[in-house]
């Protein structure tokens, strides 16, 4: 798959920010600076809430796979899903730790540090053309010698 261009890792960026913050922080609790999002609330249902968290959070890490992530960073997404299923999963804290981890939020973090590194980093100089050189030189040097003996 071809290296998308910054354009279009900047579209997948602004993609992925509005799905985590629907997921991660898109209702505020009132009277406090707190906000949840719609995945704790599915995520209230009993462990099938947990794995439609999880196959949410999946959208994350296709999207980064589309964006040409290393593997490097798309283990640490699966390690943050992990992390977020499993802490969703136990009883009564669960749905506290769902709304508190935001491994969506985590997951656009990491992609997006990646893809700033990617976008900064400059590609490699060309390396010197030696052999036009000295093809030049040559060629410069047979036409300096013929001019020589003409003239």
């Amino acid at each position: 798959m071809a290296k998308p261009t910054e354009a279009r890792q900047r579209a997948i960026l602004e993609r992925l920010d509005r799905f985590s913050r629907f997921t991660d922080s898109s209702i505020g609790i009132p009277f406090t600076r707190f906000k949840i999002g719609a995945e704790a609330v599915i995520g209230l249902v009993p462990v099938v809430g947990d794995i439609a968290g999880l196959a949410l959070s999946g959208y994350v890490l296709i999207e980064a796979q589309r964006a040409g992530a290393s593997k490097d960073v798309k283990r640490r997404m699966l390690r943050n899903m992990g992390i977020d299923f499993v802490g969703g999963l136990l009883p009564v804290v669960g749905d506290a730790f769902d709304a508190i981890y935001k491994a969506n939020t985590r997951n656009t973090r990491l992609l997006r540090g990646y893809l700033e590194d990617q976008l900064a980093a400059e590609p490699p100089a060309p390396p010197f053309p030696w052999k036009v050189l000295v093809g030049l030189s040559i060629l410069f040097g047979i036409i300096v010698a013929g001019l020589t003996l003409v003239f």
